[in-house]
């Protein structure tokens, strides 16, 4: 995937772990952007750790695999910096 598509991918999977997560009004599009990038590299890594496979392109499963480790992202940053 190109850098375009990463950011759209990011954005998109951190905007859905951010409403799952509560809080979407916080967090605003770069923070959607960033933690979806974010979260899609450390789910890969979990996923493939566990024996799956990770991001392999735009598709569902990959946008799953984002999303859980967007969601692991949010949880490790609520962990270290609280929720405010």
């Amino acid at each position: 995937m190109g850098l375009c598509s990463w950011i759209i991918f990011g954005g998109l999977a951190g905007w859905v772990a951010s409403i799952i997560a509560g809080n979407n009004a916080r967090q605003g599009l770069i923070g959607n952007i960033v933690v979806g990038i974010v979260g899609a590299s450390l789910g890969g890594f979990v996923f493939s750790f566990f024996g799956g496979s990770g991001v392999s392109g735009f598709n569902l499963y990959s946008f799953g695999v984002a999303v859980v480790g967007a969601l692991l992202t949010l949880a490790i940053k609520r962990f270290f910096f609280g929720r405010g």
